[in-house]
């Protein structure tokens, strides 16, 4: 039996969770949306495609309407709005109508175009989220967000647009790249700081498991995620409050991932941004000095970075300026309280955005005193 967690929209059912073991039990759920009516389009991108886009494809064929599939370039540099037009013309070629679906099979980079297309063809298309990394499964494919890059300003076009279905087949978890998969343990790491002290603390407990991906273990920690992100985003669907506490790390954490044109991946980011929230939060007198380190070394045994080389840290204050959480000029900074519990803050000064740039810019000089 599939494990499931509802998630509401609006105090009503919205769609479910499914986790698994394997693909073998999508058609199912897919029928249980009647599938079996429509014409389907898997979009994925080309790693994803040579991965798992055959074995999809083949377990759904004979199935339904008909089935399709569009695959882009992998990479964030093809999130955009070109390739967003490009699906457009192959779903208009392929005759698909509003009453179709659309399946993203892929990272967080698919499941936000994908799920951006369905919120705009013919003004809006039914979508289910198939996540295949750690980050998609444990973040960007619960809640509805959807979006796409522009100009390489991060997530800056989008739209909420609900998924059907989030289908996840755990095991693939077991051949993700190494570097793919501590990527997304920075937002498993995020959602324990924000939320969840104990859940922090099994972390901790169960950090050989989660490095060797014991099964059992990563399928207790990508659960316990998922409810994090559950709760917080039925409470506050479409960010108009305690939403944004997801976002811990991510302000300075985008302007490094654009400076550095993407060339780290979007957890190592995190990471980077969450120790530099951390270091603010110290310096507020909200966390210890000994909590401060604590956060800041615990990035360590799961390989993610807690300094970055030679940024320019008054380039970095630029691009936090660009941001999307900006509010009348105000950046909207998720701070920590204590490990559990973040709060937003409003009053961070650019002294303090600058102070921590610098407390993880390691630059040449660093390395020869």
């Amino acid at each position: 039996m599939a494990q499931r967690l509802p998630v509401l929209y609006n105090k009503k059912p919205c769609y479910d969770i499914v986790f698994q073991k394997s693909f073998d039990g999508l058609w199912e759920e897919l029928e249980e949306l009647g599938a079996a009516e429509k014409k389907l389009c898997i979009v994925t991108d080309s790693t994803v495609d040579e991965l798992y886009g055959a074995q999809v494809s083949e377990l759904l064929e004979g199935k339904c309407r008909k089935i399709v599939k569009y695959a882009f370039p992998a990479g964030e540099e093809n999130k955009n709005l070109e390739t967003v037009k490009d699906v457009y013309r192959f779903l208009i070629e392929e005759g698909f109508d509003r009453k179709d679906m659309l399946l993203a099979l892929g990272g967080g980079v698919t499941g936000d175009l994908t799920g951006f297309v369905a919120a705009t063809y013919l003004r809006g298309i039914d979508f289910v989220q198939i996540p295949t990394t750690l980050l998609a499964q444990v973040d960007s494919s619960i809640g509805g967000k959807t979006g796409v890059d522009f100009d390489s300003y991060k997530n800056m076009v989008g739209a909420f647009k609900m998924p059907r279905l989030v289908y996840m087949n755990l095991s693939v978890l077991k051949t993700l790249e190494e570097r793919q998969f501590y990527s997304g343990f920075a937002e498993v790491m995020k959602s324990a700081l924000i939320k969840d002290a104990l859940f922090y603390e099994w972390l901790i407990e169960n950090m050989y498991e989660i490095c060797e991906r014991d099964p059992a273990t990563l399928e207790e920690m990508v659960m316990r995620t998922c409810s994090i992100k559950k709760m917080v985003v039925e409470k506050d669907p479409t960010e108009q409050g305690d939403r944004a506490l997801l976002n811990l790390g991510h302000t300075i954490g985008h302007a490094i991932e654009k400076y550095k044109n993407f060339e780290l991946y979007h957890g190592e980011c995190v990471a980077l941004g969450t120790v530099a929230a951390a270091y603010i939060s110290w310096k507020k007198e909200m966390l210890s000095m000994e909590e401060f380190y604590e956060i800041r070394d615990m990035f360590v045994p799961f390989y993610l970075p807690i300094s970055v080389d030679d940024i320019d840290p008054q380039e970095i204050l630029k691009l936090t300026r660009s941001d999307k959480k900006m509010e009348a000029g105000t950046i909207k900074f998720i701070l920590l309280k204590k490990i559990g519990k973040a709060v937003i803050d409003r009053t961070v000064t650019d002294e303090e955005i600058l102070a921590a740039i610098e407390e993880i810019n390691f630059s040449e000089e660093d390395a020869h005193e």
